[in-house]
């Protein structure tokens, strides 16, 4: 186990050091000179003057090796200071505490709803496979899986909303403002939850603990309760990790169109104004989540299931 955790840790390491690489240089991949970047932000329509130019190259110490540069920016970031927005003169790690709290609500509460609507009708398919309830589910998750997050929340939004008056359009003000953003995200991973329930129930109701079960004369609801669904909800919940931590920065569209103030919202901005450091920041807090909650994942289910371990060549 410890050279498993190990490993991964080491993983861990390579990748947010990557990340942090690919995240200082975006100014550069870009083609663009940061410098001049940030003064045209300030002065927007008119000429850059170069002595001013070379002025605040020097002021931002952007004139030394680029090397210095990135591990200067990097012991910043590690403090999580990404330096002041170049539209709002807003220090970044505001923004990105504002709008990552407002993003870790969407998605619990969309996940939330699907791992609860999904945990059922898998269990309900698997123990009826072929038949027409299994049919229906499997139908049901293939549409959902088909609809694109574009497509849907207008549709939510003409229907309960314009049509129905039921529900806010758009904005975060209250609860009810939550509805049709999370239902919105929660329909495709409630799909994924659902084909894997019921992938996994099937494998652990023909297993032979399950058969000496009912062998007891233990009811099927008690067996599927108190032992098949405390296996089958393995795999389930590493899915549910994994959209967890890609649902944190990839609900830009839905962001967009129900007007949520989250990290989605907050890089789309950034990215249409130019802003460099929230781009930086944003992009460095996502996926350096993304990728511990994903370690941390792997980690607890090594203790869980030591397959794993022995899967990976661990012990």
């Amino acid at each position: 186990m410890i050279r498993f955790a190990l490993r991964r840790l080491l993983v861990l390491l390579v990748a947010l050091f990557t990340v942090s690489v690919v995240t200082f240089l975006i100014p550069y991949l870009s083609g663009g000179d940061p410098v001049r970047t940030i003064l045209r932000s300030r002065v927007s329509g008119q000429a850059l003057d170069p002595a001013a130019v070379e002025a605040l190259r020097g002021e931002l110490g952007l004139d030394r090796p680029l090397p210095v540069q990135y591990l200067d920016w990097l012991g910043r970031a590690v403090q999580g200071d990404f330096g002041l927005s170049f539209t709002s003169r807003t220090p970044v790690e505001q923004l990105l505490g504002s709008a990552l709290s407002v993003s870790l609500t969407l998605t619990v509460i969309a996940l939330g709803f699907a791992f609860l609507a999904a945990l059922p009708l898998g269990t309900i398919a698997a123990l009826r496979p072929g038949k027409r309830v299994d049919t229906t589910v499997t139908f049901l998750t293939q549409s959902f899986v088909a609809v694109p997050e574009y497509w849907l929340a207008p549709v939510l939004v003409l229907v309960f909303s314009q049509q129905l008056g039921w529900l806010p359009s758009a904005g975060w003000r209250a609860p009810e403002y939550l509805i049709l953003p999370a239902v919105t995200l929660a329909l495709r991973p409630m799909a994924y939850f659902i084909q894997v329930t019921r992938a996994a129930m099937i494998d652990v109701l023909t297993s032979p603990y399950i058969t000496a079960a009912r062998a007891r004369g233990l009811s099927q609801p008690r067996t599927v309760v108190r032992h098949a669904l405390r296996n089958g909800l393995l795999p389930v919940m590493t899915l549910f990790t994994l959209w967890f931590a890609g649902l944190l920065g990839g609900s830009v569209v839905v962001e967009v169109i129900f007007a949520v103030p989250g990290m989605g919202q907050l890089v789309y901005k950034a990215v249409v104004n130019q802003d460099v450091p929230i781009i930086q920041g944003g992009i460095l807090s996502i996926v350096a989540l993304a990728i511990i909650i994903t370690t941390v994942t792997d980690l607890l289910y090594a203790v869980i299931n030591p397959a794993v371990r022995l899967r990976d060549g661990s012990v």
